[in-house]
């Protein structure tokens, strides 16, 4: 998105976006294995190979499961949009030769790191949890925290849904990259707010609600998704629902990833602060 902000894109070449971000996520794949690897040591975590392992196919498995599902179909309709076999064992090839072994090389370095250091010692003998308001339920929690960053960008889902669905051309980087700063904003402050929350509530287990509660949006973005193709698309036929929902399954993931990431970190940066600043006698 910030390169084509800055014009290095065209918006008339529809593959171009396409290509740089797979190239991106290819080559990004040793700065994901680091972190992850490191933070994976700091929870003090055993099975550091099955975590590697993880980080390494779990998106991109997804990703791929549902590309090669629905592109069976696509052939079968001998469709002129099918991807040609050829081109999706390229990708995969690339996967499995570039972005595979930097995630396992960079959580190698990453797990040999020391692990990010803690202000406080926590206690080895968990503590019981009380009793939870009402709206602190994870599912309630969830849909609330949701709302606000849905609302950053639900005007900009619009133009997007046009341009992938619609043959539409996108030119609005340079607003959409704004709409992503204010989103990740929105997520990381409703989380830390839901992380103190929870913490004023006596419940010690911040990290796994942090980034559910932070990747609520997803489920809006889900909805809207639904609410699009009832409202703005005509397709009767089996075929181009299954791509359109198919398309719509990975996105939503793909986004329900990346704000429950912003959101993990911003607390945990937060409950750091926070802690840091405890005096203890």
């Amino acid at each position: 998105i910030f390169f084509a902000m800055l014009g290095m894109l065209s918006p008339a070449s529809r593959g171009a976006l396409l290509t740089a971000a797979i190239f991106l996520y290819e080559f990004m794949g040793l700065v994901a294995g680091y972190y992850s690897g490191r933070l994976y040591k700091t929870i003090k975590g055993k099975e550091w190979k099955a975590a590697a392992f993880l980080t390494a196919t779990l998106y991109p498995g997804i990703v791929l499961g549902v590309g090669f599902f629905i592109n069976f179909f696509v052939w079968g309709k001998h469709s002129s949009g099918a991807i040609p076999f050829t081109t999706m064992l390229s990708v995969g090839s690339m996967w499995f030769c570039i972005s595979l072994p930097l995630v396992f090389l960079g959580y190698f370095f990453g797990y040999r790191k020391q692990p990010y250091e803690h202000p406080v010692r926590t206690n080895q003998i968990p503590r019981q949890v009380p009793p939870q308001v009402w709206y602190m339920n994870p599912t309630m929690s969830t849909l609330m925290a949701g709302i606000l960053p849905f609302g950053a960008c639900f005007i900009e889902l619009f133009f997007i849904f046009s341009a992938i669905y619609e043959n539409q051309f996108y030119y609005l980087f340079g607003f959409l990259f704004l709409v992503f700063i204010i989103l990740a904003i929105s997520c990381s402050q409703i989380s830390i707010v839901m992380v103190y929350f929870q913490l004023c509530g006596e419940d010690y287990r911040w990290w796994w609600r942090s980034f559910i509660v932070s990747g609520g949006s997803a489920v809006y973005v889900a909805a809207y998704s639904v609410f699009y193709f009832m409202t703005k698309l005509e397709i009767d036929e089996l075929v181009p629902t299954l791509l359109y929902f198919s398309y719509t399954i990975i996105m939503v993931i793909t986004f329900w990833l990346l704000t429950g990431t912003i959101g993990f970190f911003s607390a945990y940066a937060f409950i750091r602060k926070i802690y840091a600043a405890v005096k203890i006698d």
